[in-house]
């Protein structure tokens, strides 16, 4: 019964992977399994076997598969579901050796593996292989490590593609032309550490092993290396396509770009989406993980033989979560490349203590030791390293001036768990007089320390001590990294407004642009600013290229492989709890540069002398104590004071010195109250269950399957995709799908939208929001817009912030829940907004969701400004 069940599956698997059991005459393909196909064996092999096979020379094979010319090209073995693929591993080997295959698939129906008997031992599959993968993988060769072992690769590796006959140029041999030469025609050397990271992956290989994990820091060209391993795997036969994996858009351009200037002479390289339909011309493609992960996108599009050799970039990032799936899905060789050095990491400890198990640092520990092992480094050893210090030692990279500028605040607020705030619990009876401490963690921090004071304090403290550029003398460029994109919002605007005054008639709010995923074009602009070309190039003079925007304001996306060498200044307006993150931000700014490279003219060349045209350092402003957070050993070579924030002054209140009032942290303010997790069970049954999800898949199933919604969706056009669904999909006698049925098969509580329901399906958004949901975000719009500059006016008085409004709004205690009632009660009740609309509000008195009592203590001025807010920006017909 076990062995049937492995059958029945395995019958199943084959025919989803393209294998015929029987001939597809509407397609003219004849079938490519044999079924208990006969075979004689040699007694030699027959002995090899052993006891536990009938002592005959006749033996069946399970399954034998054919190749396009119906010749034998694998022997797949099946067991019982309860024994081990493994155990018809010498089985299944004969019956190859006899039919002249290659190629063995080992399954118990559950389990897989597949084994290229000439190459390597069996290796597990997530999913067999089709027809076509092994029918390429049989003409590919046999690989030969030795090969790759034995090949010379010195500094020249790169330039040998890129220009085959350099040498013999009379440009090349003369010293005086020689380094014009070499600039004009882009050629790269490899540098003395990049080729002991080939010769070190060379020696792995030559032991044995197919897993290697480079740890090289940021600005050391771990993508001109990668190439020069990409060339060596493809011509020497041991990799026949390369996939390399991104874990960001950017750098996904950013890899496709290096591997056209570096080796595009003798491979072909392409990007998976926009090559979906011939990327298997390539060799080497190109993609982010996500792109695979969506929807799956690698089991069903892919083979596990499609590519030879895998390469993760970023591999601390890109190999985690979901996006480990896709790296253990293909077979062959696997290269892990990461920037983040293990010393960061010092002085953690393993420990299964709940709170070492909450630190920052000790997951970030776990997560790096998890890449060890994946990348076969199990004594924590990385096959290659060349660490910062190397760098700097060595002459190639640039160690930052730590500004550390930091108020009486953000001394407090880094800890080994987050940071600690002293505050006063104003909201209970007992103890008001005492003092008592909270822990915040992240996410608290981002919703409610920063105000315009802090900014402005921020900002002005980075602009007077920015470095200049050396030839402009305007600031330096920069990147500035913030909490969260409003927050980014902010201070690019606090930044172009003091710009304006220090700077008058110079830049016209184009000073610091944001960049950030909410922002059209964020991408683009990130590529303009390391281009020279954000908003202009050469502002102050046409002869020198540099960009007209000085700073660039982001939260995460310019973190990782950014390659922008002549910025000068960063600036950490955030706390930083990831040491990886750290690590990435200061890279930002390590790389050397020589301005004299961006001088069109060769007057303005020498205007610059050797000392003022090498970039020697970059500052790093520090404004929460990031630096000695996580490195204490770094000398600072400037520390700025800040103006003190006394309490209840920073914003505006009226709090004496005897801490009558509430403790006012530069903007933050406790409130009293605690964030408390719920656990909620929602009980479904299981008939409605599986109708509801049906319905709304075979919906997916037919909008994803027509081709004007796939291309209005690609550009974004709703409008086109919502009319053709309503005219071309809805209600047909298929499905009779309609808007009605698949808003009961999500179950929200609340209307959902067509347009909602299409991003959905296609990823643009990750779920539906709930009704509080969707309130509780509008909320905090409207405090957000309406709410200016709010005044402390008494003891009761407290600062207001939403889950996630960065605006602070101060307000009588009893006020805050009131305007909020009253604006999900307009919003989700017609009684409510005539009752509103007409001033009856003596009808208030039956109504259970808002009392005249809830009116009376929210000021006059909202009552009007909740209706006409609502009017003009809420679709009440979702609620």
């Amino acid at each position: 019964m076990n062995e049937s069940t492995a059958r029945i599956r395995i019958n199943g698997l084959l025919k989803n992977t393209g294998w015929r059991f029987f001939p597809d005459d509407e397609n003219q393909q004849p079938a490519n399994i044999l079924l208990e196909h006969h075979t004689k064996v040699t007694e030699s092999q027959l002995h090899a076997l052993g006891d536990d096979f009938e002592n005959t020379k006749h033996k069946f094979i399970d399954y034998l598969l054919l190749d396009s010319n119906q010749r034998p090209v694998a022997v797949l073995e099946a067991k019982a579901s309860d024994k081990h693929p493994l155990d018809g591993k010498e089985q299944a080997r004969t019956y190859a050796r006899a039919q002249n295959c290659r190629f063995i698939i080992l399954s118990n129906g559950n389990l897989h593996y597949f084994w290229d008997i000439d190459h390597g031992d069996p290796a597990i599959i997530q999913k067999l292989p089709t027809p076509e993968a092994i029918g390429e993988r049989k003409q590919k060769g046999v690989p030969n490590p030795q090969f790759l072992v034995d090949e010379h690769v010195g500094k020249d590796y790169i330039v040998r593609t890129q220009f085959h006959n350099y040498e013999r140029q009379a440009a090349w041999r003369n010293q005086n032309e020689r380094p014009d030469f070499i600039h004009t025609n882009k050629l790269r050397f490899l540098r003395r550490y990049q080729i002991n990271a080939i010769h070190a992956l060379q020696r792995a290989v030559k032991e044995g092993k197919d897993r290697f994990l480079f740890e090289m820091a940021t600005g050391t060209g771990k993508t001109l290396t990668a190439a020069a391993i990409i060339k060596l795997f493809l011509k020497t036969g041991n990799a026949s396509r390369v996939l390399f994996l991104v874990d960001r858009l950017e750098l996904e351009d950013q890899a496709f770009k290096a591997f056209n200037e570096l080796i595009q002479t003798d491979f072909t390289t392409a990007i998976y989406k926009q090559k979906r339909t011939d990327w298997r011309n390539a060799d080497i493609v190109v993609t982010t993980v996500q792109s695979l992960l969506f929807n799956n996108k690698y089991q069903e599009l892919f083979s596990p033989t499609d590519f030879d050799f895998v390469i993760s970039d970023e591999a601390h990032r890109s190999i985690t979560g979901n996006a480990r799936a896709v790296f253990d899905y293909f077979m062959g060789y696997k290269l892990g490349l990461t920037a983040t050095p293990r010393d960061y990491l010092r002085g953690t400890q393993q420990s299964d203590d709940e709170n070492r198990i909450r630190d920052p640092r000790e997951i970030e520990r776990r997560q790096l030791r998890d890449t060890y092992l994946t990348f076969g480094c199990e004594t924590e050893q990385p096959t290659f390293r060349y660490s910062l210090i190397d760098g700097v030692k060595d002459g190639f990279l640039i160690n930052p001036r730590v500004v550390d500028a930091r108020s009486d605040i953000t001394t407090q607020m880094l800890s080994d768990d987050g940071f600690i705030a002293t505050f006063k619990d104003i909201e209970t009876d007992e103890d008001e007089d005492e003092d008592k401490e909270m822990l915040f963690r992240k996410r608290d921090f981002e919703r409610k320390f920063f105000s315009e004071p802090t900014n402005q304090t921020f900002c002005r403290t980075f602009l007077e001590h920015a470095l200049r550029d050396p030839l402009t003398k305007e600031v330096g460029k920069s990147i500035i990294f913030t909490v969260s994109q409003k927050h980014a919002a902010r201070i690019t605007q606090t930044l172009n407004e003091l710009a304006s005054k220090m700077f008058p008639g110079k830049y016209q709010s184009d000073f610091a642009v944001q960049v950030t995923s909410s922002v059209q074009d964020a991408q683009l602009f990130a590529t303009q600013f390391a281009n020279n070309n954000l908003n202009g190039s050469g502002n102050l003079t046409g002869d020198y290229l540099t960009s007209k925007t000085r700073v660039c304001v982001t939260v995460g996306m310019m973190t990782t492989g950014y390659d922008c060498p002549d910025i000068l200044n960063l600036a950490l307006i955030r706390p930083i709890f990831s040491p990886t993150d750290f690590v990435q931000i200061k890279g930002r700014g390590t790389r050397k540069h020589d301005f004299r490279d961006q001088a069109v003219e060769q007057y303005l060349k020498e205007s610059l002398d050797e000392g003022q045209a090498q970039k020697s350092s970059f500052k790093l402003f520090d404004f929460f104590a990031n630096c000695e957070y996580f490195e204490n050993e770094f000398d600072y070579d400037q520390i700025l004071e800040l103006p003190k924030i006394k309490d209840g002054k920073s914003s505006g209140g009226d709090g004496d010195d005897e801490g009558d009032s509430p403790v006012y942290m530069d903007g933050f303010n406790f409130v009293g109250q605690d964030q408390i997790a719920t656990i909620q069970e929602q009980h479904i049954g299981y008939e409605g269950m599986k109708i509801d999800r049906m319905l709304f898949n075979r919906f997916a199933d037919a909008v994803k399957a027509d081709e004007t919604v796939v291309n209005a969706v690609e550009n974004e056009a709703w409008d086109i995709a919502i009319d053709h669904i309503i005219h071309k999909i809805f209600d047909k006698p298929e499905e009779y799908f309609n808007l009605d049925k698949l808003r009961q098969s999500i179950d929200v509580d609340r209307r959902i939208s067509l347009r909602e329901i299409v991003q959905r399906i296609f990823g643009h958004i990750p779920k539906f929001k709930s009704r509080d949901e969707v309130l509780d975000e509008e909320f905090d719009k409207f405090i957000a817009i309406e709410v200016n500059s709010p005044t402390v006016t008494g003891s009761r008085d407290f600062a207001y912030s939403g889950s996630s409004s960065d605006t602070d709004i101060t307000l009588d205690a009893a006020a805050i829940p009131a305007i909020k009632s009253l604006f999900k009660a307009y919003a989700t009740n017609n009684q409510i907004r005539e009752i509103i609309d007409t001033d009856n509000f003596i009808r208030l008195s039956s109504m259970p969701v808002l009392s005249i009592a809830d009116l009376r203590t929210i000021p006059e001025s909202y009552r009007s400004k909740i209706p006409n807010y609502i009017k003009d920006n809420i679709s009440l017909n979702q609620f």
